[in-house]
């Protein structure tokens, strides 16, 4: 599955073991249940009807079967994936906040470097 930000760019892509890749490769995040939490330990947001979700509770990034939400731009070209880096230990977890229909001005790699 891949997400795509707010200008229809596929930025991450989710791995059959639910890490989120960068296209280069390298590891960013992962699941837990509908949570998205960094290597770095912060909880970055979560998962809703193929969106994932800031903390503020705009929208960060969108996938193919995205519902709801604010108007989804048109899908750039996909990247190639590339080898994966090794994964790091997953840290200790936070919560939630309210939804928003906005997008987030994370929207984009800054929102894995908080």
């Amino acid at each position: 599955m891949n997400f795509y930000d707010c200008n229809g760019k596929a930025i991450a892509y989710l791995s059959d073991d639910k890490y989120i890749f960068l296209f280069s490769g390298k590891p960013v995040a992962y699941f837990s249940d509908d949570a998205i939490y960094g290597f770095n330990g912060k909880y970055l947001g979560w998962f809703q009807d193929g969106w994932m979700i800031a903390l503020d509770g705009t929208r960060v990034f969108f996938t193919e079967n995205a519902t709801g939400g604010p108007m989804k731009p048109m899908k750039q070209m996909k990247q190639m994936k590339p080898m994966k880096s090794m994964q790091q230990m997953k840290p200790m977890r936070s919560m939630k906040s309210m939804l928003s229909l906005s997008w987030s001005s994370l929207s984009g790699t800054l929102f894995f470097e908080q």
